[in-house]
């Protein structure tokens, strides 16, 4: 058995099984007895140290029932002459391990047997007191003597004489730590810090040693000689390297050869130099640095590493190379050391043999080479350096290690320069599109000197050119980005090149299979040297994916443009993409929709770029089958704007385009920008018609979804029952479930909400059996959003949820926005203010996070309403605001936004009294709901107007609810202003009009023409 004492109190039997203590009484005997382990402890003496100075009245028996309840848990506990006792081992106790460990200077191992603080559950027994401070003291002095050892860590130190300020030792310390790394003065001000405080709290001054620590540090006795710097002048910050240093610093604890592997630009020998400077042996004047990019041949290598040590060396030169190899062996071995080997790519064979015969030689060395391919000897330790994180949407970008790196840099040219609302957009395009290479971006903020950020950005096409203004003093090939990028080309062999140049067609890399049926059809070892030789990253997936920077992409384009092929690559590049869209588009409605969602993911850039070019040259077929391969792709991932954008583009090639294909373009292209209103019936109806004529209704299954849709919206029901019953006989189950969900949204407007509820169950069943995911979705935010309305918040909070977890599997931004938006309101709805705040929280983190500023709307809005309802109509009407200051982002959000934003300011103005501004708004809201045609929305707009009515003391608040209920077929119960509302009036009763006659009232008592 094992006693824990440093910490909670617990016992783990021989196995490490946890073993239950039971009361507190009982846990402060067992703790009594474990610090005496194997030592009998007499009776008074537990009596006093159980219960001080007010023992029960038969203390003796009570002691007597404590051991027994503590025998049934732990047996080992014994009566004896002397008293009871615990038999166990002092080892089975924390408290005493942690004192032989810190005897035999283990001083990690025995704080690691820390839990939290030293019988921190039975500090209220009267032994405890006393027994917890010696142990506190004890850890407090193991922590001060492992700080004597090894490299201070000034950061511990200092937050440990934060928390004891009045420690003498530990200030001392903390004083010879700060001047070992030459920071004196604040040394000094500890001092002056520690004898302030020892005066004010405890009347003393310091003691004698730490007083002699003061004069030590006043005569500059404790600050380090300063050793020879080898390295190369550090002229710039470091910047936004932190994880890659602390990585290379544990690698060399481990490995004696670090290589840095990366492209040109990546600051490599920056990072080196960095790594090199900050280690223990740079302050021993043990570290050295070779630059080797000046070296041409091989036999030159030792004799630039002989320079690198201030030797100079002549003698036979049939000699030279082993004479050169003795010395420097001699150098190093004098001692620890470490030495980089800096820029090897182009002496990679050369520079392999010499560091691996000097490691074998030297056994005390350590080396960091820096190349853009590894040396591939034996102990190699790699580490990749590639670009610095880049920010992609998120709208706080001041952490990624690119825009530091701008930022620093553009400061040393421009002072005054910052990130602001004015410069955020172009920093982040320029981080992007130049890919986080340092070099990159230094030499566009060297740029700014001449220019402004924004003529920057716009020159980006042509990053040559803008590129060329690097320090005079840095090597030839490091001054312009040309001359980076041609450095690495001339090391590549002519194959080399020739893929290098035909893969720049793939803005976005590319598997195996595609390189291989665009490219060359025997790919695979040519990819792989250029990955070795950092031309080519590659990522891996469920298949590597192999891809470019940018500045070489576009480097090796240019050579593709020279070589005279770039008709032939350019063709096999689109057709290879028009067929793979083909190949997958069907798989986007079935079981294996996620793996062509990540597909379409991975492509989505060279499918752009595939129905760009075929755009340009006016292929009418191969940019409608682009499309009409991605478009089903746009919509379930929410990217509608580029959706309408490229059907829109197709159209424009007129005649050229299949009959078939243009009626389904025209269709798609007119639900599109019809929403939120109502297409014009005519127009919609020809539409549809050209679908039916052409065939394209056999061919292309989402118009299964579309065209009942696109009559609805047109107000044509009949149109839009023939439709539903189209789908409904197709052979395709995806459009059986398309025409099921359609005919929910007929029947809800005709009134049947229970026909309506069958025919969304039925879609829903048969979306989960062909496994569409978004179908599923939607269906589940239709069915929570009528079951709400019966009510029953609990179950609509359920769907919601579910269809929330199911558009996020789907990565679907637009789905899971709407969901979790609609969930946090109906948290609000249901009184779960708590709740409905964090699901609004994470809806903005997910914004924030996919860089979407149209659902930012969508998020605003629900957080107002989730305000509004939680009693802050003050901040809901700055949100409102705020609101409509942004509606101009997106025209489709922003015509909705308008009709939102009365809902929402009419029940603010409501909340706060002010009945007029309420009706006002309502009747904005009623005039936009109704002009669209959408029921359910006039349904809910109409409940707040009897709202309104009712606190005005007008009888019609009862008609206007019993108007709702005609118009939507049910009041809506999930919301609590109604249910009071009925409370209050009574239930409506049942009206015989029609829906034309309630509308024409509503619109009356708004106060809005009917003519």
């Amino acid at each position: 058995m094992r006693v824990a004492l440093l910490g909670p109190t617990t016992v783990e039997a021989d196995d490490g099984t946890p073993v239950d203590i039971g009361g507190a009484r009982v846990r402060m005997l067992l703790a009594r007895l474990a610090l005496d382990p194997g030592r009998p402890v007499p009776t008074t003496t537990l009596i006093d140290d159980l219960w001080g100075e007010q023992p029960p009245a038969d203390a003796s028996n009570a002691l007597q029932s404590l051991v027994s309840r503590l025998r049934k848990i732990c047996p080992d506990v014994t009566l004896e002459p002397g008293g009871y006792r615990l038999a166990i081992a002092p080892d089975d106790v924390d408290v005493h391990r942690f004192e032989r460990l810190r005897a035999a200077g283990r001083l990690d191992e025995a704080l690691e047997l820390w839990r939290g603080d030293a019988l921190a559950d039975v500090r209220e027994a009267p032994f405890a007191q006393s027994a917890a401070a010696r142990l506190d003291e004890a850890r407090l002095s193991a922590e001060e003597e492992r700080f004597t050892s090894g490299e201070p860590d000034i950061a511990a130190l200092t937050a440990m004489h934060e928390k004891h300020p009045l420690r003498e030792r530990l200030a001392g310390l903390l004083m010879r730590a700060l001047c070992a790394q030459s920071r004196q003065s604040d040394a000094l001000r500890v001092y002056e810090g520690v004898r302030r405080r020892l005066a004010d709290e405890l009347g003393v001054d310091p003691s004698q040693e730490l007083r002699d620590v003061h004069v030590a540090a006043l005569r500059g006795e404790l600050t380090p000689r300063p050793s020879v710097d080898r390295l190369p002048v550090r002229l710039t910050s470091f910047v936004g390297r932190d994880e890659e240093l602390a990585q290379i610093t544990g690698q060399l604890g481990h490995a004696r050869l670090v290589t840095l592997v990366g492209p040109g630009g990546a600051g490599k020998t920056r990072l080196a130099t960095e790594v090199a400077a900050r280690h223990p042996l740079h302050a021993k004047g043990r570290v050295w640095f070779a630059a080797l990019a000046g070296v041409r041949v091989p036999e030159d290598l030792a004799g630039a590493v002989l320079s690198a040590f201030a030797v100079a060396f002549g003698g036979d030169p049939l000699r030279r190379g082993a004479e050169g190899m003795n010395r420097i062996a001699e150098v190093l071995g004098a001692g620890e050391s470490l030495l980089v080997l800096d820029n090897c790519e182009h002496l990679i064979g050369a520079a392999a043999e010499f560091a691996g015969d000097l490691l074998r030689r030297v056994p005390n060395l350590r080396v960091i080479a820096t190349s853009r391919e590894p040396l591939a000897i034996d102990g190699e330790s790699l580490c990749p350096v590639g670009p610095l994180s880049v920010p992609n949407g998120q709208a706080d970008v001041s952490g990624f290690g690119s825009v530091r790196l701008f930022l620093d840099r553009a400061n040393a040219v421009k002072p005054g320069f910052r990130l602001d609302e004015s410069t955020v957009d172009e920093v982040r395009q320029i981080c992007r599109r130049l890919d986080g290479m340092p070099l990159a971006l230094e030499l566009a903020a060297a740029r700014l000197r001449s220019m402004t950020i924004r003529q920057i950005t716009e020159r980006l096409d042509d990053r040559f050119r803008l590129l060329t203004s690097g320090s005079r003093t840095a090597l030839p090939r490091q001054r312009t980005l040309r001359a980076v990028v041609e450095w690495s080309w001339d090391l590549l062999t002519e194959e080399e090149r020739q893929l290098a140049r035909r893969l720049s067609v793939f803005p976005a890399g590319a598997d195996l299979a595609a390189i291989e049926q665009v490219c060359h059809e025997d790919a695979l070892y040519v990819l792989t040297s250029l990955v070795e030789k950092s031309i080519v990253d590659v990522t891996e997936h469920d298949e590597p994916r192999y891809r470019m920077l940018e500045t070489i992409r576009v480097y090796a384009a240019e050579q593709l443009d020279a070589s005279g092929e770039k008709r032939e690559v350019v063709d096999r590049f689109r057709q290879y993409y028009r067929a793979l869209a083909g190949r997958w588009e069907p798989l986007t409605r079935t079981t294996r929709q996620l793996e062509a969602i990540g597909m379409f993911d991975a492509e989505q850039d060279n499918i752009a770029a595939a129905l760009r070019g075929a755009l340009d040259d006016h292929d009418a077929e191969l940019a409608a089958d682009l499309v009409g391969g991605t478009f089903w792709y746009w919509l379930v991932k929410g990217d509608n704007e580029r959706a309408e954008l490229s059907v829109r583009d197709v159209l424009a090639l007129g005649s050229d385009l299949p009959a078939d294909l243009a009626a389904s373009f025209r269709a798609m292209h007119l639900i599109m920008t019809a929403i939120p209103g109502a297409p014009e019936t005519v127009q919609a109806a020809d539409v549809i018609e050209d679908c039916v004529r052409t065939g394209a209704t056999q061919k292309y299954p989402a118009l299964s979804i579309a065209l009942p849709m696109l009559a609805f919206l047109s107000q044509n029901r009949e149109l839009a029952r023939r439709e539903v019953a189209r789908a409904s006989a197709s052979e395709d189950a995806w459009a059986r479930a398309a025409a099921d969900w359609a005919l929910s949204f007929i029947l809800v407007d005709e009134g049947d909400l229970d026909g309506a509820e069958v025919a969304r169950d039925r879609a829903y069943e048969q979306f989960v059996a062909v496994g569409d995911r978004w179908g599923s979705a939607m269906t589940l935010g239709m069915k929570a959003a009528f079951v709400s309305h019966t009510g029953d918040n609990q179950a609509a909070i359920d769907l919601y949820q579910r269809g929330l977890d199911v558009a996020l599997e789907l990565r679907s931004q637009d789905d899971a926005v709407q969901q979790q938006w609609r969930l946090a309101v109906e948290y609000a709805r249901a009184g779960d203010h708590e709740s409905a705040a964090r699901e609004v929280a994470e809806a903005e983190q997910y914004v924030r996070d996919v860089g979407n500023d149209q659902m930012s709307l969508m998020v605003g809005y629900a957080k107002a309403e989730v305000r509004l309802r939680a009693g802050h109509a003050a901040e809901a009407r700055e949100l409102s605001t705020r609101i409509k200051e942004s509606a101009t982002i997106s025209a489709v959000f922003g015509s909705y936004v308008a009709e939102w934003s009365a809902i929402l300011d009419a029940r603010i103005a409501l909340e706060e009294g002010d009945l007029a501004e309420a009706e006002a708004h309502a009747a904005v809201a009623i005039g936009m709901t109704s002009d669209r045609g959408d029921m359910p929305d006039l349904a809910t707009v109409t409940e707040l107007l009897a709202h309104i009515r009712h606190r005005q003391g007008r009888d019609s608040a009862a008609r206007l609810l019993a108007l709702a209920q005609v118009i939507r077929g049910r009041l809506d119960l999930g919301d609590p202003d109604v249910r009071r509302l009925v409370a209050e009036l009574g239930e409506p009763g049942q009206l015989t009009i029609g829906k034309a006659e309630a509308l024409r009232e509503i619109r009356e008592e708004a106060g809005i023409s009917t003519g």
